[in-house]
């Protein structure tokens, strides 16, 4: 084996995977995962662990894997996270702890990840369910949200003790691991419904179908109903548009509701009569990874399909393996182009677009290069689809119902990044709802962070 290459990845063939929603990457089995883990090189200095937002001992749980110990491998990981199948799967662990490998410096860095998501599926597959704590603590905390960040934070204050019940205003808990995330990187009845029965598990208690803001608001909960904290991570589910003309027309969507449309009321499936539109020719504007995702669904959906990016491809905020497997199944990537108009015809619905090609100029605020508009060089592409990733803001439906919450000028909450504390007493906050569309690891990191300043405010109260 050559030590400075990682073992490869097993992925399902391009041309297959175009035309179905299965998982495209496969994983390792214990061999491969073993000689992966015997890459690592043990630092006494782990670089790798500064570079997580959740803090894993990752020398710790790779030692496991590499001596076959797999279920010890699985306890080391799961005091610092309560979903590894998940940030195995969707974490931008290239940019963070793998980043930071020594290992890296000369040839590749190990495959944390990936072994990250070996651990998490064995043990699913070996049915290792999380121990609950031997007693409560008969304090209640609630939590607002399912996604990744009131998930972690439940999972956290149960482990101390604590009786959490998290609210979800969906009818499935997961928030953007079940709407925003296809099924093909992320599957939802194996995966993430098996993540969240292990914070189920701990004793944690979830409602769904609960509105906060409009159901009960977080004055009530904590005044009538014994809540001693909140944890509000509601995640950024409001979409932006770009204001230009015909943006109003039918068959312009945001990435949000076509996502939502086809991960949790799985349009995609044949057995349920979830409506989506099933274009012909779709262009998705933006280039994070939910513009991948909702372009890489609507290819599977049998439509052609151009991404629409205003800078180069060096300036994509997607992961590169998003963009990898994207151009592999055939999306057409249409870089350093903007769109000026969405084309409608006379009965008010998308039949193209219009735009004009960009040029790199000097750095803007993000540090990136901004994008300025050539002269003379507008065109026109047929679509029958517009599928618009530009982001999302919070909802501010949260903020607005609750005295005494301070919101910025982005109408997110103001949250200390250290322990989540907010402007109102007793009531911590972390995730998009916070900081806006970000993700899901770093999310994770502020509903750990909030668990903990949750617990010093109780124990000190």
């Amino acid at each position: 084996m050559d030590v400075l290459k990682k073992v490869p990845v097993r992925e399902q063939d391009p041309k297959v995977r175009a035309t179905n929603f299965d998982e495209v990457c496969l994983g390792y089995n214990i061999e491969e995962a073993k000689e992966e883990a015997s890459r690592c090189l043990k630092c006494k200095n782990p670089k790798c662990v500064d570079g997580c937002p959740v803090s894993i001992d990752i020398p710790g749980f790779i030692k496991e894997v590499e001596a076959g110990n797999i279920e010890e491998a699985a306890k080391v990981i799961g005091q610092y996270s309560a979903l590894p199948a998940v940030c195995g799967r969707v974490c931008p662990q290239e940019t963070q702890c793998e980043q930071r490998c020594i290992r890296g410096i000369k040839g590749e860095a190990v495959s944390i990840g990936k072994l990250e998501r070996f651990v998490a599926d064995w043990s699913r597959e070996n049915n290792i369910k999380p121990e609950p704590p031997k007693e409560t603590n008969g304090k209640k905390v609630a939590v607002i949200g399912s996604g990744p960040a009131g998930l972690t934070c439940a999972g956290d204050l149960a482990k101390l003790g604590y009786e959490v019940t998290i609210f979800e205003a969906l009818h499935e808990p997961g928030g953007v691991l079940v709407y925003g995330i296809p099924e093909f990187r992320l599957p939802k009845e194996t995966v993430v419904k098996t993540e969240i029965d292990n914070v189920k598990a701990l004793g944690v208690k979830i409602e769904t179908n609960v509105v906060i803001g409009k159901s009960t608001t977080i004055d009530e909960l904590m005044e009538e109903e014994g809540f001693q904290a909140v944890f509000i991570g509601s995640g950024a589910g409001l979409p932006k548009f770009m204001g230009i003309p015909g943006e109003n027309a039918n068959g312009v969507f945001s990435a949000n509701e076509y996502l939502t449309r086809n991960n949790l009321m799985k349009a995609f499936d044949e057995n349920y009569d979830t409506p989506i539109a099933k274009g012909k020719k779709v262009a998705v504007v933006g280039g994070g990874n939910v513009a991948m995702d909702a372009a890489r669904t609507a290819l599977r959906l049998g439509a052609q399909v151009y991404i629409i990016y205003r800078r180069s491809e060096s300036e994509l905020p997607a992961r590169v393996e998003e963009v990898h497997h994207a151009k592999e199944e055939g999306v057409i990537f249409k870089l350093l182009t903007n769109p000026k108009e969405i084309l409608v015809d006379e009965k008010g619905w998308v039949k193209g677009m219009k735009c004009v090609e960009m040029e790199l100029g000097e750095p803007d605020a993000s540090g990136r290069r901004k994008p300025v508009e050539k002269p003379d060089s507008e065109f026109e592409i047929e679509l029958d689809t517009v599928i618009m990733s530009l982001g999302t803001s919070p909802n501010p439906l949260i903020s607005s119902t609750t005295t005494g919450l301070e919101t910025d000028k982005r109408r997110c909450i103001v949250a200390d990044e250290k322990n989540g504390q907010t402007s109102k007493e007793g009531v911590f906050a972390g995730g998009d709802a916070v900081t806006g569309a970000a993700t899901v690891i770093l999310a994770m990191g502020a509903g750990k962070a909030a668990a903990k300043g949750i617990h010093e405010y109780l124990s000190n109260k």
